[in-house]
Order: structure tokens, then C-alpha cells, then sequence
């Protein structure tokens, strides 16, 4: 059985979008990730090099959030997804892009992408 680590609701200014005033403007991303691995290791030696550092996973999401604009959230999700599975303990990463300010015509609180993906 795996274990859980989970970063929620990290709040990123981005340029994503496929209309030109949404790379323009910019507008906020929000982001939660869940990693699941064995944390075991780390747990029995105190060890952080032996489990996911959330402190720098958020950083490197954060960076790709603040980065290149892509047109769609399912291709920055793929990319924030590519980037938890990276860390060689990740076995497995959910990730979910939030766009609040999303610019659809009907009255909403937000639309997301989820994207779930395995080590091969």
C-alpha cells in the first residue's frame, strides 16, 4: 500500500489560455498535486533525500505554471504531472489545474483538469 502527500491549492499567475487577452492579461492558476509513494524509508531514517519534497515540487510547479504558455490546461496539467512522476520515488501523481477566471460565457466558480498518471 502506498502513501499519500498532497499540495493543495498552490496559487500561480499564468498566461495560459487560447484566447489572446488570457496570454495578455494573465490570470491565476491554482493547483493541487497528490504524489503517492512509500514513505516508509524516510520515515524510519528522518531522512528527506528518501520521499518527495513538497517545498521543491511546489517550486518547480510553480515555475511551470509562471512559464511558457500553452493554449490548453490539459497540456500545463500533462507538463505538472511529467514533473511529480520525475522524482524517481513518485509512483504515481494527480494533478489538478483550477482556472477560476476561466472566460466562458455562463456564471461558474471554476473549471479544472484532472490528470491521474502511473510509472510505467
Amino acid at each position: 500500500m502506498l502513501d499519500r502527500i498532497s499540495i493543495a491549492g498552490l496559487r500561480v499567475r499564468g498566461y495560459h489560455g487560447v484566447f489572446p487577452e488570457e496570454r495578455a492579461a494573465g490570470q491565476d492558476f491554482v493547483v493541487d498535486a497528490t504524489l503517492w509513494l512509500d514513505t516508509a524509508p524516510a520515515a524510519a531514517s528522518d531522512d528527506l533525500s528518501l520521499t518527495a519534497d513538497y517545498g521543491a515540487l511546489a517550486a518547480r510547479l510553480a515555475e511551470i505554471v509562471a512559464g511558457r504558455p500553452v493554449s490548453l490546461l490539459e497540456t500545463l496539467a500533462d507538463r505538472l504531472v511529467a514533473a511529480c512522476l520525475s522524482d524517481p520515488v513518485v509512483r504515481e501523481a494527480e494533478v489538478t489545474v483550477h482556472k477560476p477566471q476561466a472566460p466562458v460565457s455562463e456564471d461558474i466558480a471554476d473549471v479544472s483538469v484532472t490528470l491521474r498518471r502511473s510509472r510505467p
